[in-house]
């Protein structure tokens, strides 16, 4: 308490005027940032009740030391202050949806027989990239019509002229969504032809990519080519049909605009944003924020920092309610962009039903959100029971080794909260291990993890709630025994049993085996966990071992060892590559010559 009395009579002493304040913590790094037409009220406001705080914000006020303050002109200065601040901190508590949008391209990749693809972002692989464009909602509904219009495949089966994958077509094909390439019945050229009318139609929208084909289509039918004129007369159908079906256009004299609408549900609250490019919706996106006290806060602060990351700026912006900044937001947007930015309610017309569609994701959005937390809990707490916990466990660790001959790894998956979390995936070679041992392979596995936690690796600075093992009594006797006397002392281990047919079956402790059979959600969560960790550790042990065999091909050409062959595969990704690489393009990679390069293009081309 005597932190937070020292930070209010700070507070206490603030000038009534407009201003930014900076929340620190014990490390002095920024953790939040805000705006106040009134500093000494907004931030006293912090520390003056801790007990009618709640969520995100009594979480925030936990970790406070210290805070800094600016005084401005007026609210419009502070908000522009606030913005600029928070693109330069990142501060952890501040709403920014950089990890739920970003840029997104479609890519047509430099294949004998091309794909197209959305991705989220650019390689040096020498496909050719469109974009980028606003999110992946855009990329990916322009792929489907491309791949739809000009019936290319989309299954992943690859292609060779001299050797095609040929069977029966699928479903797509009697949809005339493929042109059943794979039946070996349809000439190379034309998947080609297809290739490039998606190419022309991606690159130059769909008006110019009509009229092309329409004169395309007349200039086959002079020279007679009625098989190419009657396809290219199904794909401008299928143009037309497919811009027809363009959902919600705006019809209005606003080409361009954002919509936000907002739902929440107890402390769970949901955003969705629509973006209209050229009358057409453009992109989606939704964010989720969970200990949300105030929706009216909510939408305030969120519609304000969306533009702190977004380039791309509207004329008209629609909001499902008015927000207290909307006044100086909308002078900060119209002085940003150089142009007159409207910010506005729609009370009636074209306007509103774009807000309420808006408005019918979130709500969706958001139950889907409560119906997997839901889940989530109930499986939790009847893990918990079961296993006699004194807590809920929000953090879950499990483990799994997997051999393959004389190699062992491990892997570690993190679960938080019932979900699981890929950014904090661990993979570990065993290093100390001869032969195939699991119990001491799990034990270096685990010691190592420790031994991060120890010395504050990031990714390893949490202590778990609860880790599972995959494996019986004595992958857990053998843990047991090797982290009781480290910090992981206290941590609750067991082992996830399978049964005959590689199935999760019961979970082992000390004590014995218990039954997961009559505990249906916490059976579920359990499997889900068994599975994952499992095509964890396999998937990279099957990826070390294609390497493995990749470079020992490799390292039989004269004068390539284990280095060189390293990185001629991370120079060109694949063996076909460098099977198809000139001795000029070989010569390019670290460490080899122009004679070793004509050494590894004639193993291939002799």
């Amino acid at each position: 308490m005597e932190r937070i009395e020292k930070l209010l009579r700070k507070a206490q002493s603030l000038p009534l005027l407009p201003g930014v304040y900076l929340m620190r913590d014990k490390k002095s790094k920024v953790i939040y940032i805000g705006k106040a037409k009134r500093l000494k009220d907004r931030v006293s406001s912090y520390f003056r009740n801790q007990e009618s705080l709640e969520g995100k914000v009594k979480k925030m006020v936990s970790l406070v030391e210290d805070f800094d303050f600016i005084v401005t002109d007026g609210e419009y200065e502070a908000l522009v202050l606030e913005c600029s601040l928070i693109k330069q901190n990142y501060p952890k508590y501040n709403i920014l949806m950089k990890d739920d949008k970003g840029f997104s391209y479609i890519r047509i990749s430099n294949d004998e027989f091309p794909e197209i693809s959305a991705v989220y972002r650019k390689e040096e692989d020498g496909a050719e990239y469109f974009g980028p464009y606003l999110g992946g909602y855009g990329a990916k509904k322009l792929v489907e019509s491309v791949s739809a219009i000009f019936r290319i495949p989309t299954c992943k089966k690859k292609f060779a002229s001299d050797k095609k994958q040929i069977g029966r077509p699928c479903l797509n094909y009697h949809l005339e969504l493929c042109m059943g390439f794979c039946s070996g019945k349809v000439d190379d050229s034309r998947y080609r032809e297809s290739i490039e009318n998606a190419r022309m139609y991606i690159g130059k929208g769909t008006s110019k990519a009509l009229s092309n084909l329409k004169s395309e289509m007349k200039k086959s039918a002079e020279m007679l080519e009625f098989e190419k004129a009657a396809r290219i007369r199904d794909a401008i159908k299928a143009i037309e049909r497919i811009d027809s079906k363009q959902k919600v256009v705006k019809k209005g004299k606003n080409r361009d605009l954002d919509v936000f609408s907002f739902a929440a549900n107890n402390n769970i609250a949901a955003a969705t944003v629509l973006k209209f490019r050229d009358n057409k919706l453009a992109d989606k996106y939704e964010h989720i924020a969970e200990d949300i006290t105030d929706l009216n806060d909510f939408r305030d602060e969120f519609i304000r920092h969306n533009y702190i990351m977004e380039n791309e700026i509207p004329p008209l912006i629609l909001v499902d309610n008015e927000f207290e900044s909307q006044e100086v937001f909308e002078k900060m947007l119209s002085h940003q962009k150089g142009k007159k930015v409207t910010v506005k309610v729609p009370q009636k017309g074209e306007n509103l039903e774009l807000v309420r569609m808006g408005y019918s994701n979130a709500i969706e959005t958001l139950n889907l959100k409560i119906g997997r937390k839901t889940r989530e809990e109930s499986a939790l707490g009847e893990l918990s029971n079961l296993l006699g916990l004194e807590k809920t466990p929000r953090r879950i660790e499990a483990y799994d080794v997997s051999n393959y001959g004389e190699e062992a790894v491990a892997g570690m998956a993190v679960f938080i909260d019932g979900v699981p979390k890929k950014q904090f995936y661990r993979r570990f070679i065993i290093k100390t291990v001869k032969g195939v041992d699991d119990y001491s392979s799990m034990i270096e596995a685990l010691s190592r993890r420790i031994e991060r936690y120890n010395i504050g690796t990031k990714g390893f600075d949490k202590v778990p709630d609860l880790i599972l093992l995959d494996g019986g009594a004595g992958h857990v006797s053998s843990v047991k025994k090797a982290v009781e006397k480290s910090s992981f002392k206290d941590v609750k281990i067991f082992g996830m049993v399978k049964d005959g047919r590689h199935h999760t079956r019961d979970l082992v402790g000390t004590d014995g085996l218990m039954s997961l059979s009559a505990r249906r959600t916490a059976f579920s969560l359990v499997s889900k966990i068994q599975n994952e960790v499992h095509r964890y550790a396999l998937g990279y042990q099957r990826e070390r071992h294609s390497k493995s065999a990749l470079k020992s091909v490799l390292t039989e050409i004269e004068g390539i060892g284990a280095k060189r062959s390293a990185n001629l595969l991370k120079h060109f990704k694949t063996i076909d590559n460098i099977k198809n690489a000139a001795v000029e393009e070989i010569a390019k990679v670290e460490g080899i010559s122009l004679k070793t390069a004509e050494q590894v293009f004639k193993y291939f081309n002799s």
